[in-house]
């Protein structure tokens, strides 16, 4: 395995919520072992993370610090970090035409459904967010957790895709 951490990209539409959530989690419980990042396929003009979602990391422990909604080609640069694996979080990011990765990174698709796309009260929009934060947590807990050489960058993608949605 190599000595820096594997870097892990989250992508979904908007980078608002899901990948925002995903890269805040991961970088939380990644052990030195991973570092991750966000962007979305087409981020509104000034898009900013949805509060819900960084009121939830907060309320969790984890460090809201530095997230910001960011554009899948800040990360197709010639400068910007190499990805060992790129995620898609919903089903939109997943069938859109990604850009050229450099090096081929392993891929994979966890679709989960938008927390911001409910309706119903304050308490029930932030449950929601809730959830996804937790079946995030759950999944990335066990990528975590996988053996050296499952990360290694042939079994990578196989590893990541076989994770269940449901621990």
């Amino acid at each position: 395995m190599t000595t820096r951490p594997l870097h892990v990209l989250f992508l979904c539409t908007h980078n608002s919520a899901r990948s925002i959530l995903a890269e805040a989690i991961l970088n939380h419980i990644g052990q030195g072992k991973f570092k991750a990042f966000s962007a979305g396929s087409s981020p509104r003009l000034n898009q900013q993370p949805h509060p819900l979602a960084l009121e939830v990391l907060q309320h969790a422990g984890i460090s809201i610090d530095g997230l910001r909604s960011k554009n899948w080609d800040e990360f197709a640069q010639p400068d910007a970090p190499h990805m060992d694996l790129i995620i898609t979080v919903c089903d939109n990011a997943a069938g859109e035409a990604c850009p050229f990765w450099p090096a081929h990174p392993a891929t994979a698709h966890w679709g989960y459904a938008d927390p911001s796309a409910g309706e119903g009260s304050e308490m029930e929009k932030h449950e929601a967010f809730r959830q996804t934060l937790l079946a995030l947590h759950r999944r990335l807990s066990l990528l975590v957790s996988l053996p050296a050489e499952k990360l290694e960058r042939a079994l990578l993608q196989s590893s990541a895709r076989e994770l269940p949605l449901h621990a």
